[in-house]
C-alpha cells in the first residue's frame, strides 16, 4: 500500500509575520521558512503505518517554488522513500492544489492521501476536503488517531462537541490534527543522506492541469495594536473596576 503525503513550504512558525510595507502580502525575503507543522505530523503519521507493517511506500510531495525541494528533502530525512515536486513560481490556492493532487493520485494509486488539515501561512483548510470531491473518495478530516486495517480504516477526529470515530473504505483522503502524534527528530545522518536522494519534477503543464480562477488579495495589513490594559492594586478595586464597566 502507498501513503502520498502533501508538504508544504510556509514560513516558520517561530518566526513573527512581518507585512510588506506596500501592504502586497507577508515579507518572506531572508526569512526561515520550514515544513508546515500540519503537514510535518501528516509526514509522522504515514511513516509510523509504513513501520507497523501497514503500508509498503510513503511519497511526499510538494507544490511550489524550487526552494521548496528543500522541505521536500526533510520529508526523506525522516523516512519517506520517494519524493514528487510539483514545479511552480505562481501562487497555488486550493483547489488547484487538489487538481494536481488528483493527478499525482491518479499515477501514483496510492490507497491513502494524507495532509495536514491546513496550511499555518493562509489557515485554508480546504485542499483534503476538495481533493476527496474530485477523486470521489472518503474523507476523513482533523483526525486524531489513525487505525488502518486492510482496506479499511477508522479515524477518530476532533470536532466542537468532543470526538467522533468514522469507519471509512480506502482509497481515502485523511487530514491530520496537532494531536495525532509528535513528529520525529530528525538526525543529521538522515538529513545527509537525504541530499542525494532524486526528486521526481513536473510543472502544472505537464500534469494537463488547468488552474482555477484565483481568489485575489487586495490587501495585507498587520492586525491593529491592542491597547494598554490597566493595573489594580487589590481585587476589591478589580471587582469595582469590573462593575463599572458592567461586566459584572
Amino acid at each position: 500500500m502507498k501513503i502520498l503525503v502533501g508538504v508544504k513550504r510556509v514560513v516558520d512558525f517561530n518566526v513573527r509575520i512581518q507585512v510588506k510595507a506596500d501592504g502586497s502580502g507577508v515579507a518572506t525575503e531572508g526569512v526561515k521558512m520550514s515544513m508546515n507543522p500540519f503537514d510535518e505530523i501528516a509526514v509522522e503519521e504515514a511513516l509510523r503505518l509504513k513501520e507497523a507493517g501497514k503500508a509498503e511506500e510513503v511519497i511526499a510531495i510538494t507544490i511550489g517554488p524550487k526552494a521548496s525541494q528543500e522541505q521536500l528533502r526533510t520529508a526523506l530525512a525522516m523516512g519517506a522513500d520517494r519524493a514528487i515536486h510539483v514545479e511552480t513560481d505562481e501562487d497555488v490556492q486550493p483547489l488547484t492544489a487538489a487538481r494536481i493532487l488528483k493527478a499525482i493520485t491518479d499515477k501514483e494509486e496510492p490507497k491513502i492521501v494524507m495532509l495536514g488539515k491546513q496550511a499555518i501561512d493562509d489557515d485554508n483548510n480546504q485542499t483534503a476536503q476538495m481533493l476527496a470531491a474530485l477523486a470521489n473518495w472518503p474523507q476523513a478530516t482533523f483526525a486524531s488517531k489513525i487505525d488502518v486495517d486492510g482496506d479499511s480504516a477508522n479515524v477518530t477526529r476532533e470536532i466542537d462537541a468532543g470526538l467522533e470515530t468514522l469507519s471509512i473504505d480506502l482509497p481515502a483522503v485523511i487530514s491530520t490534527d496537532l494531536r495525532l502524534n509528535e513528529p520525529r527528530y530528525v538526525k543529521l545522518p538522515d538529513i545527509m543522506k537525504a541530499k542525494r536522494k532524486p526528486i521526481e519534477t513536473f510543472t502544472i503543464a505537464e500534469l494537463g492541469i488547468e488552474p482555477a480562477a484565483a481568489v485575489k488579495v487586495l490587501k495585507t495589513s498587520a492586525p491593529a495594536a491592542r491597547q494598554a490594559g490597566i493595573k489594580v492594586a487589590s481585587v476589591d478595586e478589580l471587582v469595582a473596576a469590573l462593575k463599572e464597566k458592567g461586566l459584572i
